[in-house]
């Protein structure tokens, strides 16, 4: 298993817990205006839910604001009845096609709750990347009990997989620090 043990996947496993979570971050507004705002929200559009991309187009055309052109006339009431309802803080106005959403200045209070919902984000990117070690260690152990790897290599694996752990943890403790400061900017 030495030869078979792959560190590099249990790497790529944990970045891919690093790119979710600066996903999610992206969707917190931080009260300029940004495309990505508008990604967690879904539309129940012909008899499905949706996201937003799938049923309009978003686009920022001023730092406060931002445009949403809806494909279909008919889906129009839907899409803003989608934004008002995802608990964004957002109201749309409605002319024609087009919904305008303009983004307030934010208040302590909600900048407050906006940082406990990121603190949210990188507590389950932590523990996606915990998983992944759960998962390494395990097949480390699989592989001593089944005599394919020696307990000098198991416990080298074992503290290379702790370390990335630990690389990683670090590394999402930088992000949520640095959205929390940008969020709480005034």
């Amino acid at each position: 298993m030495s030869g078979q043990f792959d560190l590099a996947d249990l790497q790529r496993r944990m970045q891919g817990a690093i790119q979710s979570l600066k996903h999610e971050f992206g969707g917190l507004r931080t009260g300029r205006a940004s495309a990505t705002i508008l990604d967690p929200v879904q539309v129940a559009a012909y008899g499905q839910t949706m996201s937003m991309n799938q049923v309009a187009t978003v686009s920022v055309p001023e730092p406060r604001m931002i445009s949403v052109q809806v494909w279909d006339k008919s889906m129009v009431a839907a899409v803003d009845k989608a934004i008002r309802s995802a608990n964004l803080g957002l109201s749309p106005n409605v002319e024609g096609q087009v919904l305008r959403i303009r983004i307030p200045e934010l208040n302590e209070q909600r900048r407050k709750e906006l940082v406990k919902v990121a603190n949210k984000y990188a507590e389950d990117a932590r523990i996606a990347v915990r998983h992944v070690r759960r998962d390494g260690i395990d097949a480390l152990k699989k592989a001593l009990k089944d005599k394919t790897i020696s307990e000098d290599d198991e416990k080298r694996h074992e503290t290379d997989v702790q370390k990335t752990t630990d690389k990683f943890v670090a590394e999402i403790d930088q992000a949520f620090a640095a959205k929390e400061k940008e969020i709480m900017q005034v």
